[in-house]
């Protein structure tokens, strides 16, 4: 539908023709020529200008229309970028005056905010429950994404945070608090300085008289430039500035350990009680009377707890009394009848993260109630069984998606808060009664629903007297396996459900022999091929429990499915846990010296060994513990298959590495192994193990994980002196 005159009159009218209608938007995307048209009258107005309106008219409504383009569908979002819409709005804002029209800055800085809402749903990750990621436009808006958030473009749209038209501020925080969402980009905008300020950082950084704290980074001040002047923000009595501000600081704060700490404490210096922290802001509009800052605020305030308490090197527990304002907060929300569905997603997904693994907190959410309300917002949702009780109830077609996503979203949470604890589990299964309208939730036609309900599954599952028994008698079990082997099932889906099976064929479950005989290693083998790395490995992770104290006949009969080509290509796979669920496999089959026969047999003596010893020598612990073990394992075979090991120098020597510079638990699997193939001392000394022992003997195990002087150490020290003293025998028996 090409339009062949631009002015303001026609853009008005193609405004008001696709706002709320996707079907227009789809249509009017299609049109490259005008969709280029339109990105051209923001930076070239005058082509188009008559006596109609200005050339501001016109640009301001041309970069209308984009923004209603933005909010369509993928495809509208790709003819925007084929466009570089994105680029042209930079452009049009690196060159305004300080006399542009508030109402340009207004509608360009909306434009540029729309643009990078629409790339970042479409890249990920979703804030509030899963979405589609498989569109063909994913790749498109993940390399607009980066160009967002490099420092040459931030310089030109951050500034707009200060600007005096609260339109404009607004739109820039809004930005911030949809669009970031990978830790890159969080670190770019809370490093980032203006440029004038940036040249007096440098300067003062050459002034090498003062103290290196005097220097230090601009975005230790404060949490950086972008977080002071949200935190700013936060003062205004416009809840609409109130709200943008704290998506901002939330996305910015999320799992940012430096930028989180000092969001939860004033600034040096200043009393608190006149430079209150952002996260004291955030505790207090958690009360707003608006529904949008509240929820704001408690995801703000949620950030700021966990990211500043997740220290790697000093980890500490969450802010409960800051926690615990939140969750007041959640339940009444969650609880809340008169809330729109939106609104109690929201207020469920950020209990969620609130608590996400931390047992502290979901004990304490367990005992305020939250089970409870999200347990009876499943069964206000969830439509009565049918007449017998046995066939699971229709779901309406038609139900609204809000309801698909708040289901969605209570059953996440509930997942989160039963993975804590057998008494949560138990509760779930017997106190809620909430077994048949997760049965149900297993077959929703919204993925986020099934996703969440395999996730509860999965958590349940953990518990071993609600494993055998609530998860066979009620059916679940078997409904969850349904789920996993449906070959057009979301592969997301596919993955939660793959991550109960783990669970439920344990050695311990009821459920291991009747999934062995609906074909689980044949399913697991298909996805053992699977290009994607989380199947790979949760696949491997199946097949390891599966084979765990298995019969040797069953082992072979799930080998037979599986095959071991497949198994052999994982034990090199790029990924470092699919190689140590690889080996970790291997650990589990070669428990006796039949099995070990079978895996020199399946792989030959030449691919396995070599496999293991590259797995001893690399760099990842988790990698170099099960290659131990499954050396260790072989080591029990028959004496012609522990020759074998014997004469291969280059596993002997990655034994003795292992020994040197591996955690301790590995150290004393290698050990195991040496202790075993002790009869070819002559091999074991030439590849100077026995000087190793030795040192091992009289210095103990230190290294990474040693703890000298520990139980640890004392383990090492002594499977060290049994594999000497069994060396020493055999060189006396010999001599």
């Amino acid at each position: 539908m090409t339009i062949q005159t631009v002015n303001v009159s026609t853009l008005k009218r193609v405004k008001n023709n696709v706002i709320g209608n996707p079907s227009a938007k789809l249509v009017l995307a299609q049109d490259e020529v005008f969709v280029a048209t339109l990105v051209k009258c923001i930076n070239a107005p005058e082509q188009f200008e008559d006596a109609a309106g200005s050339q501001d008219d016109i640009r301001i409504e041309a970069a209308q229309v984009i923004t209603s383009l933005s909010y369509g569908s993928p495809e509208a979002l790709r003819s925007l970028l084929l466009s570089n819409a994105h680029q042209a709005f930079l452009y049009a804002i690196s060159r305004f005056s300080p006399s542009e029209s508030p109402a340009t800055k207004a509608a360009f800085s909306r434009a540029l905010r729309a643009i990078a809402v629409a790339c970042a749903e479409l890249v990920g990750p979703s804030q509030w429950g899963l979405r589609d990621d498989s569109s063909p436009v994913r790749e498109d808006a993940k390399i607009a994404l980066e160009y967002f958030f490099q420092l040459e473009v931030l310089d030109v749209y951050l500034p707009l945070l200060t600007d005096s038209s609260a339109q404009t501020s607004i739109s820039i925080a809004q930005l911030l608090g949809v669009a970031l969402r990978a830790p890159s980009h969080r670190t770019a905008v809370a490093e980032w300085v203006p440029p004038a300020e940036r040249g007096r950082e440098v300067s003062r950084a050459r002034r090498r008289w003062e103290r290196p704290e005097a220097i230090a980074p601009a975005q230790s001040s404060g949490g950086g430039w972008v977080a002071r002047h949200l935190t700013t923000l936060l003062r205004s009595r416009d809840v609409k500035v109130q709200e943008a501000a704290l998506n901002a600081l939330a996305a910015l704060a999320k799992d940012n350990h430096d930028v989180a700490v000092h969001l939860a404490r004033a600034p040096a210096g200043r009393p608190s009680s006149e430079f209150p922290p952002a996260l004291t802001l955030a505790l207090g509009l958690c009360k707003s009377r608006s529904t949008d800052v509240q929820l704001a605020a408690g995801l703000c305030a949620t950030h700021i707890i966990r990211a500043s308490a997740a220290n790697h090197h000093h980890p500490a527990s969450p802010d409960l009394a800051a926690s615990l304002v939140i969750m007041h907060v959640m339940n009444r929300m969650i609880d809340s009848k008169t809330e729109s569905p939106q609104s109690r997603t929201k207020a469920c997904f950020i209990l969620n993260y609130l608590v996400m693994d931390e047992k502290e907190l979901c004990q304490t959410a367990f005992d305020r109630g939250s089970l409870v309300k999200l347990s009876d917002l499943v069964h206000t949702l969830t439509p009565p069984p049918a007449a017998d009780n046995k066939t699971p109830p229709e779901w309406e077609e038609d139900e609204p998606k809000g309801l698909c996503c708040l289901r969605e979203a209570a059953l996440t949470t509930i997942a989160v808060l039963a993975l804590a604890d057998n008494d949560i589990r138990r509760d779930v299964t017997d106190g809620q009664r909430l077994l048949p309208p997760l049965a149900s939730a297993l077959t929703h036609r919204h993925t986020g629903v099934r996703y969440a309900a395999c996730q509860c599954v999965r958590a349940l599952s953990r518990s071993v007297a609600v494993a055998r028994t609530s998860l066979v008698d009620s059916g679940l079990g078997t409904a969850l396996f349904a789920v996993f082997t449906k070959e057009d099932e979301d592969r997301r889906v596919v993955h939660a459900a793959l991550a109960a099976v783990c669970n439920l064929v344990n050695q311990y479950s009821p459920l291991r022999t009747p999934f062995l005989e609906q074909g689980v290693a044949a399913r697991l083998a298909r996805l053992l091929r699977s290009s994607y790395t989380e199947l790979r490995l949760s696949a491997l992770w199946a097949l390891k429990n599966l084979l765990y104290k298995c019969p040797p006949e069953t082992k072979r009969a799930i080998m037979a499915d599986v095959g071991w080509p497949a198994v052999d290509a994982r034990l090199d796979d790029t990924d470092a846990g699919v190689r140590e669920q690889a080996l970790h496999l291997l650990r589990n089959f070669a428990d006796c010296e039949d099995d070990v026969d079978a895996v020199f047999d399946a792989l030959g003596t030449p691919r396995l060994l070599g496999a293991l010893a590259s797995a001893l020598e690399t760099r990842d612990t988790d990698v170099v513990l099960q290659a131990a073990y499954a050396v260790a394992n072989l080591a029990n075979g028959h004496a012609q298959r522990q020759a074998l090991i014997l004469a291969h120098a280059q596993l002997l020597r990655s034994l003795r590495s292992a020994l040197v510079d591996s955690p301790a638990d590995a150290r004393c699997a290698a050990l195991s192994a040496i202790i075993e193939l002790a009869w070819g001392a002559p091999q074991l000394r030439a590849a100077g193990i026995e000087n190793t022992l030795r040192h091992l003997v009289e210095f103990g195990g230190g290294g990474p994980g040693g703890g000298v002087g520990g139980s640890a150490d004392r383990e090492v020290r002594e499977r060290a002196r049994r594999a000497l003293d069994a060396m020493e025998r055999v060189v006396a028996e010999d001599g």
